[in-house]
């Protein structure tokens, strides 16, 4: 009877901690609103730097598919030059760590700027151009190439094939690789701390810093996160399935 009574009592001990623990973190001093505006700006940066990323990774995947699918004998020394820049830009993204890039853009770069929220955007966008554009090519690629040629028999240019015919192909064939991309992207965002950007990582570390208590704000944001991801998860999900169905 003894064991079970201090059990119990250790039981309640926990839950009465983490009680006290989840109101020191959240409620005191309406502490949840520092993690609201976090999740704000790990949102915009999130948001903006994939809108970048996919621009980028368009313009990029259109010129390397179309220097690949040049027709034999065909020289086009601008297409050949623009092929190999974007080579070397997404080899050295895809190259280097994200920290990194990050930490050049913002002292090194734009040492004289404090738009903290710019530059994480320029800097996850440019770096999130690099792998979209891998993902947009081999779309493309994936599309059979008669495709291409069914265009331009029926009297379509280049660019009108690319985007009537083609990339409507190649959407269905990425879908699932971007939707890993932008939950990527979502959680790389954690790294902005690093410049001092007080997104949902920077503001728990604030709330750790008055309470002492690192397991509350850790563990929220972490749950925070996590409900994201499933949310993007399940988004996808459904598009995904829409556009199957859409096909019959």
């Amino acid at each position: 009877m003894e064991f079970w009574t201090v059990l119990v009592n250790k039981f309640v001990e926990f839950w009465t901690e983490l009680a006290d623990q989840f109101n020191q973190a959240f409620i005191t001093g309406d502490r949840w609103l520092l993690f609201t505006k976090g999740l704000g700006v790990t949102l915009l940066v999130t948001v903006f730097a994939l809108v970048l990323g996919v621009f980028l990774g368009v313009f990029i995947a259109i010129i390397r598919t179309a220097h690949d699918q040049r027709q034999i004998g065909r020289s086009n020394p601008v297409l050949s030059v623009l092929n190999v820049i974007c080579k070397i830009y997404i080899t050295v993204i895809r190259g280097t760590p994200m920290m990194v890039q990050m930490l050049i853009m913002y002292f090194v770069i734009f040492a004289s700027s404090r738009n903290m929220v710019g530059v994480a955007v320029l800097a996850f966008g440019i770096n999130s151009g690099a792998y979209v554009s891998e993902i947009i090519r081999g779309g493309i690629m994936a599309v059979d190439v008669g495709q291409m040629e069914a265009g331009r028999s029926l009297g379509f240019g280049y660019a009108s094939t690319m985007r009537l015919i083609i990339i409507p192909q190649a959407v269905k064939i990425i879908l699932p690789a971007l939707g890993n991309e932008l939950i990527t992207l979502l959680k790389e965002t954690s790294i902005v701390t690093v410049i001092g950007l007080k997104d949902l990582v920077k503001q728990a570390i604030a709330v750790q810093a008055i309470t002492y208590q690192p397991f509350m704000p850790l563990i929220g944001i972490a749950v925070i996160y996590l409900v994201l991801v499933m949310l993007l998860t399940w988004l996808f999900g459904r598009l995904e399935r829409r556009l199957r169905t859409s096909e019959r």
